[in-house]
């Protein structure tokens, strides 16, 4: 079965693999797509920084594709002809706006999103806090991977 795993992904990090891995083991494959939010501020990388990152990130993870979409997440969907769409929750606020997201792909898209939950030790992270730490100075390198943290460190320089 084939799922997509749709974000931003600026950058891509722990909790964003744990879910991918968990997906990986459940459906057998995931297309990571990299999308932009127009609700969201020009990011830390580009879109095309972030597919490097996260194609180098998930390398070893069976039946991973990374690609990039613009526009609707069900428009990806179809285009990856994927089964499901799956979402990641970290809290209640999380799980409010990902299962209204979810009620509008099944009534305009016709397609269902499975919502998954990262282990403990990963399900605080956000791509947020972690561009807010780096563009501090500070360092990410417990949540994210090392392709991450080797990309910030460039920007740094």
């Amino acid at each position: 079965m084939k799922v997509m795993f749709p974000g931003s992904f600026d950058p891509i990090h722990l909790g964003h693999l744990d879910i991918i891995g968990q997906a990986a083991n459940l459906f057998g494959e995931v297309v990571v797509v990299v999308m932009h939010n127009p609700e969201k501020p020009i990011g830390m990388f580009s879109v095309t920084e972030r597919v490097e990152m996260a194609k180098s990130a998930t390398s070893h993870i069976k039946g991973v594709t990374v690609n990039a979409a613009a526009g609707l997440a069900i428009d990806a969907a179809k285009k990856f002809g994927v089964n499901f769409i799956v979402k990641s929750v970290r809290n209640a606020a999380d799980f409010d706006v990902e299962l209204q997201m979810a009620d509008t792909n099944r009534a305009v898209g016709a397609i269902e999103t499975v919502l998954m939950i990262a282990r403990p030790e990963n399900s605080f992270i956000s791509s947020r806090y972690v561009r807010d730490i780096a563009q501090n100075k500070g360092s990410v390198a417990t949540l994210v991977p090392s392709v991450v943290v080797d990309a910030i460190n460039k920007l740094k320089k």
